[in-house]
Parts: structure tokens; C-alpha cells; sequence
């Protein structure tokens, strides 16, 4: 299992839950997908589009239980990111974790399965 990291503020997250399907953030819908980072990607993620946020969740996910759905295209830096065209369905979800933030703004990023 390959696994693929979402970062979410957790009360977006907790209404996906109600709803049972996660359909993305704002920007996710503005760009046609849902945005992931590989464990490797998530620091930088959350630095660059979370730093200083409180309240959010790194939801890990099974890529693999995502089909061809998901797809490996190039962003910051030219790597290769994740990016699901269509909903996530929650039965793909791993773990759910908080993230929490520093009081310099960083997050702690928890050790995370690649």
C-alpha cells in the first residue's frame, strides 16, 4: 500500500465525515482536483499553504485503493504530485492526525508511512 497525505482543517474533515465522501477545499474544486503530498511533500506543504493554521487534521490515504482516479503530475519544484480527480472516498481513509502547530507557526509533522 502506498499511502498519500491530505491536509484539512479538521471541521471541513468532521463535515466530510457527516456526508460521508470528502469532495475537497476550495482551492481543490478551483483546480479540477483534490491536492495530496507524498510523506515526503507534507512539510513542505504545510509550510507553504497552512503555516500558522490551527485546527487541521493529516488525513493519510491508501493511493492505491484510489484507482486511476489518481494521478502523478508535476508541480512545485517539478515533482510528482498526487491529485485525485473526483471525490475521496472515505473507505480509502488510513488514520486520521492532528496537526498540530508550533508556536512559531511550523507544524509538527508526525512520522509518516511513505
Amino acid at each position: 500500500m502506498r499511502t498519500i497525505y491530505k491536509i484539512s482543517p479538521a471541521s471541513a474533515w468532521r463535515e466530510a465525515e457527516r456526508q460521508g465522501v470528502y469532495r475537497g477545499s476550495a482551492d481543490d474544486a478551483r483546480d479540477g482536483f483534490i491536492h495530496f503530498s507524498t510523506a515526503s511533500q507534507v512539510a513542505e506543504t504545510a509550510r507553504k499553504h497552512y503555516f500558522g493554521q490551527t485546527g487541521l487534521f493529516l488525513i493519510a490515504v491508501d493511493a492505491d485503493a484510489l484507482g486511476d482516479a489518481l494521478r502523478w503530475e508535476p508541480s512545485r519544484n517539478d515533482e510528482l504530485f498526487p491529485h485525485l480527480y473526483g471525490e475521496l472516498d472515505l473507505g480509502a481513509v488510513t488514520a486520521i492526525l492532528d496537526l498540530r502547530t508550533r508556536s512559531d507557526g511550523y507544524h509538527e509533522i508526525p512520522e509518516l508511512v511513505p
